[in-house]
């Protein structure tokens, strides 16, 4: 019996019997459209023997990081196709159940591919202690973030902004990514109402890119935090290539640790979904109290539909928390208000920004395929598929509106509740001239 009839029972529970893509056999055998615009290639038995171990999303995307499983074509439509078939809370994906858990068995059985389990790739992480001391966190951060700086360039692209930006134009060759990602940062900008001799606060910097741009452009003092060594060592060197050492100070420093407000505004941009739910409350009061009376906070941060928040301590089989972002928790958009506002901010304004994301990551996709090799040749093939896949599924989840993203933007009010804020939000959201003064 070949491959592919062998699978068949498999690919059927799964997918059910209309496929939308090409299936391709280790030993010649297919199933599925000849002309299928993408095809899924199983290189060997052992991804059989991972689903069969795992028989959920990280059984396959095991098998995908290791080479198991290839997919050639447009990954994004591949996950689109398969989004037609999924669950429409989980996303695309093989539908787990006793049939496809048997069919699996049945596979396994009649290939002769049965064995112990094959050990993860090692581009998976499981950390070990309690969850969000500072230890941990740290190792979390640096997990995701130490891939390599020059990785990172080649998928963020000149901007080193690692958050979504903001297409005031359809993306096309003449309004590039870099145009959007420029144009986010002066919409964070605005909506702080940065002037001249302002101190400024971001929290997560990064590369430094916001915390360049709103000295350089605005005049601002600011300190960048972080905690990967490889991102300070860049945005240090950046900082010093603009001129603007007198000015910004990068610091590898834990959020709860930064001791030396009053700040006139704070930035946390991507940040606040490493935080956690059980320290959430703690991160709005020490931001609350690093602020100056009137000034403004902007948290842009991923939200999860409202619902149950699921297992506190992270989904054991989640390929997001194995790969990408171990320990990262996603809240809804009515809790992060909630504990901002339990903090003692008010909240002023709040802008959806899931359409922009949606984009942010195409191109993201775009330029990590663009530079393949490079990127390959800069990590490994395993962390360049954790990638690939990571950022084509979150577009697709964006798109969909399973996930969503927003920038709240928050006062300290001051004496007798001043917050100086504009009374109309055309004025809020106008932005400031570069060169001015605060007042």
């Amino acid at each position: 019996m070949d491959a592919a009839t062998a699978l068949w029972p498999l690919v059927d529970a799964a997918l059910g019997p209309d496929l939308p893509v090409r299936i391709d056999c280790w030993d010649g055998s297919s199933m599925g459209p000849v002309d299928a615009a993408a095809f899924v290639r199983f290189t060997s038995r052992r991804a059989l023997r991972r689903l069969f171990w795992a028989p959920n999303e990280l059984g396959f995307a095991r098998a995908y990081v290791s080479g198991d499983i290839q997919i050639e074509g447009d990954l994004l439509d591949v996950l689109t196709r398969l989004d037609a078939l999924a669950d429409p809370e989980r996303g695309p994906g093989v539908q787990v159940g006793h049939e496809t858990t048997a069919a699996v068995a049945k596979a396994v059985v009649r290939l002769r591919a049965l064995g112990p389990p094959p050990r993860p790739p090692a581009e998976e992480v499981r950390l070990s202690g309690r969850r969000h001391t500072r230890g941990r966190d740290a190792r979390a951060v640096s997990h995701h973030y130490d891939v390599g700086n020059d990785f990172y360039a080649l998928v963020l692209g000149p901007s080193m902004v690692y958050s979504c930006a903001y297409f005031e134009k359809a993306p096309s060759a003449a309004y590039t990514l870099e145009d959007a990602q420029r144009a986010k940062l002066d919409l964070v900008a605005g909506k702080l109402g940065l002037v001249q001799g302002m101190r400024l606060l971001d929290v997560g910097c990064g590369w430094g890119s916001f915390v360049i741009h709103a000295a350089g452009k605005y005049g601002v003092r600011a300190v960048g935090i972080t905690l990967s060594e490889e991102q300070a060592a860049f945005a240090r060197a950046a900082v010093a290539s603009e001129g603007l050492a007198d000015r910004v100070e990068i610091r590898v420093q834990d959020y709860r640790d930064v001791p030396d407000g009053p700040y006139d505004s704070i930035a946390s941009i991507g940040m606040a979904e490493h935080v956690g739910l059980s320290q959430l409350g703690e991160y709005a009061t020490h931001l609350h109290t690093l602020l100056a009376p009137g000034g403004r906070l902007l948290n842009h941060a991923i939200a999860r539909r409202p619902g149950p928040p699921g297992d506190p301590r992270g989904d054991k089989t989640s390929f997001i928390e194995r790969y990408v972002f171990p320990d990262g928790e996603l809240q809804p958009l009515s809790t992060m208000v909630d504990v901002l506002e339990s903090a003692g901010f008010e909240v002023r304004d709040v802008e959806s920004l899931r359409e922009h994301y949606a984009d942010t990551l195409r191109a993201w996709v775009n330029n990590l395929e663009q530079n393949w090799d490079q990127a390959v040749a800069l990590s490994s093939a395993g962390r360049a598929r954790v990638w690939r896949l990571y950022m084509a599924g979150s577009a697709l989840g964006f798109q969909s509106n399973r996930i969503g993203v927003n920038q709240i933007l928050a006062v300290k009010p001051g004496p007798g509740g001043a917050t100086g804020f504009p009374r109309t939000r055309h004025r809020l959201l106008s932005i400031s001239e570069p060169g001015q003064t605060n007042p």
